[in-house]
Protein backbone atom coordinates (compact mmCIF):
# COMPACT_ATOMS: atom_id res chain seq x y z
CA UNK A 1 0.00 0.00 0.00
CA UNK A 2 2.73 2.40 0.73
CA UNK A 3 4.43 1.79 -2.60
CA UNK A 4 1.63 2.27 -4.25
CA UNK A 5 0.82 5.96 -2.40
CA UNK A 6 4.74 6.67 -3.16
CA UNK A 7 4.20 6.18 -7.04
CA UNK A 8 1.01 7.97 -7.59
CA UNK A 9 2.43 11.19 -7.56
CA UNK A 10 5.14 9.55 -10.47
CA UNK A 11 2.18 8.59 -12.34
CA UNK A 12 0.83 11.60 -12.29
CA UNK A 13 3.72 13.43 -13.67
CA UNK A 14 3.63 11.12 -16.47
CA UNK A 15 0.07 11.92 -17.03
CA UNK A 16 1.12 15.50 -16.92
CA UNK A 17 4.02 14.62 -19.29
CA UNK A 18 2.17 12.46 -21.92
CA UNK A 19 -0.91 15.64 -21.95
CA UNK A 20 2.06 18.21 -22.53
CA UNK A 21 3.61 16.67 -25.41
CA UNK A 22 0.47 16.30 -26.95
CA UNK A 23 -0.04 20.12 -26.75
CA UNK A 24 3.51 20.19 -27.75
CA UNK A 25 2.81 18.13 -30.90
CA UNK A 26 -0.73 19.72 -31.73
CA UNK A 27 1.34 23.15 -31.65
CA UNK A 28 3.99 21.92 -33.95
CA UNK A 29 1.28 20.39 -36.33
CA UNK A 30 -0.70 23.88 -36.59
CA UNK A 31 2.02 25.88 -37.32
CA UNK A 32 3.35 23.31 -39.74
CA UNK A 33 -0.41 23.77 -41.52
CA UNK A 34 0.06 27.01 -41.60
CA UNK A 35 3.51 27.11 -43.10
CA UNK A 36 1.94 24.74 -45.50
CA UNK A 37 -1.31 27.25 -46.10
CA UNK A 38 1.20 30.25 -46.73
CA UNK A 39 3.08 28.70 -49.06
CA UNK A 40 -0.05 27.41 -51.63
CA UNK A 41 -1.08 30.80 -50.78
CA UNK A 42 1.70 32.17 -52.34
CA UNK A 43 2.09 30.14 -55.07
CA UNK A 44 -1.66 30.91 -55.93
CA UNK A 45 -0.94 34.36 -55.94
CA UNK A 46 1.85 33.77 -58.23
CA UNK A 47 0.14 31.39 -60.96
CA UNK A 48 -3.10 34.01 -61.13
CA UNK A 49 -0.64 36.93 -61.75
CA UNK A 50 -1.90 39.05 -58.82
CA UNK A 51 0.16 41.77 -58.71
CA UNK A 52 0.04 45.34 -57.13
CA UNK A 53 0.09 46.90 -60.31
CA UNK A 54 -1.91 45.67 -63.70
CA UNK A 55 0.55 44.28 -66.39
CA UNK A 56 -0.55 46.45 -69.10
CA UNK A 57 -0.61 46.62 -72.97
CA UNK A 58 1.67 44.68 -75.07
CA UNK A 59 3.33 46.88 -76.55
CA UNK A 60 3.53 47.82 -80.18
CA UNK A 61 6.10 50.62 -80.29
CA UNK A 62 9.11 49.92 -82.35
CA UNK A 63 11.69 50.37 -79.39
CA UNK A 64 12.44 46.85 -78.25
CA UNK A 65 13.06 43.33 -78.84
CA UNK A 66 10.60 40.56 -78.06
CA UNK A 67 7.54 41.00 -76.15
CA UNK A 68 7.36 43.79 -73.82
CA UNK A 69 3.80 44.79 -72.01
CA UNK A 70 3.72 48.84 -70.38
CA UNK A 71 1.50 50.59 -68.13
CA UNK A 72 1.78 53.84 -67.68
CA UNK A 73 0.71 54.85 -63.99
CA UNK A 74 1.25 58.42 -64.21
CA UNK A 75 1.86 60.83 -67.40
CA UNK A 76 4.55 63.48 -65.98
CA UNK A 77 2.66 67.14 -65.31
CA UNK A 78 3.60 70.91 -64.21
CA UNK A 79 2.34 69.55 -61.01
CA UNK A 80 4.01 66.29 -60.13
CA UNK A 81 6.80 66.53 -63.02
CA UNK A 82 8.07 62.29 -63.05
CA UNK A 83 6.45 59.98 -65.22
CA UNK A 84 5.91 56.38 -64.14
CA UNK A 85 5.32 52.98 -65.55
CA UNK A 86 5.63 49.59 -65.27
CA UNK A 87 6.98 47.54 -68.15
CA UNK A 88 7.26 43.67 -67.90
CA UNK A 89 9.47 41.96 -70.17
CA UNK A 90 9.34 38.57 -71.23
CA UNK A 91 12.69 36.18 -71.25
CA UNK A 92 14.85 37.46 -73.65
CA UNK A 93 13.17 40.70 -74.55
CA UNK A 94 14.95 44.10 -74.45
CA UNK A 95 14.95 47.39 -75.20
CA UNK A 96 16.81 48.97 -77.56
CA UNK A 97 19.87 51.76 -76.58
CA UNK A 98 18.47 54.88 -75.89
CA UNK A 99 19.10 57.95 -73.01
CA UNK A 100 17.19 59.80 -71.09
CA UNK A 101 17.47 63.45 -70.70
CA UNK A 102 16.26 63.71 -67.16
CA UNK A 103 17.74 60.41 -66.01
CA UNK A 104 15.56 57.33 -64.59
CA UNK A 105 15.45 55.11 -61.66
CA UNK A 106 14.00 51.41 -61.98
CA UNK A 107 12.76 49.95 -59.09
CA UNK A 108 13.06 46.02 -59.94
CA UNK A 109 9.68 44.23 -58.56
CA UNK A 110 10.19 40.68 -60.88
CA UNK A 111 12.86 38.13 -62.30
CA UNK A 112 16.11 39.02 -63.70
CA UNK A 113 17.04 41.20 -66.02
CA UNK A 114 20.39 42.72 -67.39
CA UNK A 115 21.66 46.69 -67.47
CA UNK A 116 23.97 48.19 -69.47
CA UNK A 117 25.17 51.28 -69.86
CA UNK A 118 27.24 51.83 -73.14
CA UNK A 119 30.95 51.01 -72.72
CA UNK A 120 30.39 48.98 -69.84
CA UNK A 121 29.58 45.44 -68.58
CA UNK A 122 26.11 43.99 -68.15
CA UNK A 123 24.76 44.11 -64.89
CA UNK A 124 22.73 41.36 -63.42
CA UNK A 125 19.91 43.12 -61.81
CA UNK A 126 17.35 40.67 -59.82
CA UNK A 127 13.96 42.00 -57.81
CA UNK A 128 14.44 44.00 -54.98
CA UNK A 129 17.29 45.90 -57.05
CA UNK A 130 16.90 50.20 -57.96
CA UNK A 131 19.13 51.01 -61.05
CA UNK A 132 19.40 54.97 -61.16
CA UNK A 133 20.08 55.17 -65.12
CA UNK A 134 22.29 58.94 -64.80
CA UNK A 135 20.95 61.60 -67.48
CA UNK A 136 22.24 61.57 -70.95
CA UNK A 137 24.08 58.20 -70.47
CA UNK A 138 23.13 55.72 -73.25
CA UNK A 139 22.04 52.48 -71.34
CA UNK A 140 19.52 49.75 -72.73
CA UNK A 141 18.10 46.80 -69.76
CA UNK A 142 15.59 44.06 -70.17
CA UNK A 143 15.34 40.49 -69.27
CA UNK A 144 17.30 37.55 -68.97
CA UNK A 145 17.35 34.83 -71.70
CA UNK A 146 15.48 32.25 -69.57
CA UNK A 147 13.82 34.36 -67.12
CA UNK A 148 11.72 37.60 -67.17
CA UNK A 149 11.89 40.74 -66.00
CA UNK A 150 9.78 43.37 -64.05
CA UNK A 151 9.99 47.51 -63.00
CA UNK A 152 8.45 50.23 -61.88
CA UNK A 153 10.03 52.89 -63.91
CA UNK A 154 10.14 56.84 -62.64
CA UNK A 155 11.28 59.40 -65.30
CA UNK A 156 11.59 63.41 -64.89
CA UNK A 157 10.25 64.82 -67.76
CA UNK A 158 10.84 68.68 -67.66
CA UNK A 159 14.23 67.90 -69.81
CA UNK A 160 12.49 65.87 -72.29
CA UNK A 161 11.61 62.72 -73.56
CA UNK A 162 13.54 59.18 -73.63
CA UNK A 163 15.21 59.55 -77.14
CA UNK A 164 15.90 56.42 -78.83
CA UNK A 165 18.81 54.52 -80.58
CA UNK A 166 19.90 51.03 -82.43
CA UNK A 167 18.88 47.91 -81.34
CA UNK A 168 20.62 46.41 -79.09
CA UNK A 169 23.18 43.73 -81.13
CA UNK A 170 23.07 39.91 -79.74
CA UNK A 171 26.75 40.52 -79.32
CA UNK A 172 26.04 43.14 -77.16
CA UNK A 173 23.04 41.10 -75.32
CA UNK A 174 25.40 37.62 -74.97
CA UNK A 175 28.42 39.93 -73.85
CA UNK A 176 27.68 38.84 -70.20
CA UNK A 177 31.10 37.92 -68.71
Amino acid sequence: MVSVILNWPHVSNRAQDKRKLRIQMRTKFQIIAFAVSLVFSFQSQAQTGDTIFPKGELSTAKNHTGNVWLKELNAGDSTFDYAIAVATFEAGAKLDWHIHPGGQILLITEGTGYYQERGKPIQIVHKGDVIKCLSGVEHWHGASPKIGFTYLATTPTQKGRTIWLEPVSDKDYNSLK
